[in-house]
């Protein structure tokens, strides 16, 4: 991670001030490891609520293979170690179940039943509990074997030979637990509802991904799309030391960048999508190192962000 980035990424997990303590008085109590979960307690913990990780009693795969991941998503959670697998194990958690109002798993169905801790089981003990299920897919694919990169291919979110430059899935499914998880909160306060009632909830990573690909989906960043690299003014180009990713997709943001450039033509849509503007725009930001073309970002106003 190059430094400039490092400084923008010091808080990834900051909130508006207003939403920092709006979950204050919630429990939470995840059995998630790997991402998704963790990521989603990060953000549950953000907004103000009290959080638990119960982990088995090597710990959590991800504290051994990216510590400094792990320790970022569990700040400020407590953690309880135990064997599910154990009548110690299933004494501890079930001490916690008490006094909790969230759950989070991410196990497939079939070891969430063997472990005695499927959503029905768990709903009969405690009314009240809200259960969120992470899972891989939705329905019958349940119990197939994947990953974030699997459900990513699945969506043709994984273009050539190289891998995606985040796991966008399983961040993806973070948000829409933590979306869940507050919509299940404020169902569970409505009017014409019983008070209290807990509610049995699941997210597929896989469907995660589907809405991330929604913009492929749509043809929006097919090659041919407008941001999928056939406008010439959203583009990433090589300049004189590094590449420069330009996002001047606006007509007023195109003209500016075109003034710039030097294109006299008038910066329609279907001239921007032409190899017209595409060879003098490549020619511009080859001429100029990655400081000078952040000085015209902001002398010109024009979206650019320079990279090595």
């Amino acid at each position: 991670m190059n430094s400039a980035l490092s400084k923008k990424m010091t808080h990834p997990v900051n909130l508006p001030s207003a939403l920092n303590k709006t979950l204050t008085g919630i429990r939470v109590l995840s059995l998630a490891l790997n991402l998704p979960g963790p990521a989603a307690l990060m953000r549950l913990g953000a907004m103000g609520a009290r959080c638990t990780k119960f982990e088995p009693a090597s710990g959590d795969p991800m504290s051994s293979y990216q510590p400094q991941a792990y320790e970022a998503m569990h700040t400020g959670v407590k953690l309880v170690q135990a064997d599910l697998k154990t009548q110690t194990g299933q004494k501890k958690l079930h001490a916690l179940l008490k006094q909790t109002d969230v759950l989070i798993t991410s196990f497939r169905p079939s070891a969430l039943r063997k472990l005695g801790i499927d959503g029905k089981s768990l709903l009969k003990q405690y009314p009240s509990l809200i259960m969120l299920a992470i899972l891989g897919a939705p329905g019958d694919r349940a119990e197939e074997p994947g990953h974030d990169l699997t459900y990513m291919a699945d969506c043709d979110l994984v273009p050539g030979l190289e891998l995606p430059a985040s796991l966008f899935a399983d961040m993806g499914g973070s948000l829409l637990t933590t979306e869940a998880i507050l919509q299940a909160l404020l169902l569970r306060q409505k009017p014409g509802r019983q008070q209290g009632k807990g509610l049995y909830l699941e997210v597929a990573l896989s469907d995660a991904a589907a809405y991330l690909g929604l913009p492929r989906f749509w043809g929006l960043t097919a090659a041919k799309g407008s941001v999928g690299g056939a406008h010439a003014g959203y583009q990433i180009y090589p300049c004189k030391n590094g590449r420069v990713a330009l996002a001047a997709l606006e007509p007023h943001f195109a003209a500016r960048l075109c003034a710039e450039a030097g294109i006299i033509e008038k910066p329609t849509h279907a001239f921007m999508m032409s190899k017209q503007a595409r060879q003098p725009i490549a020619n511009w930001c080859a001429s100029k190192t990655r400081q000078q073309l952040e000085k015209i970002g902001v002398a010109k106003d024009i979206p650019l962000h320079t990279m090595p």
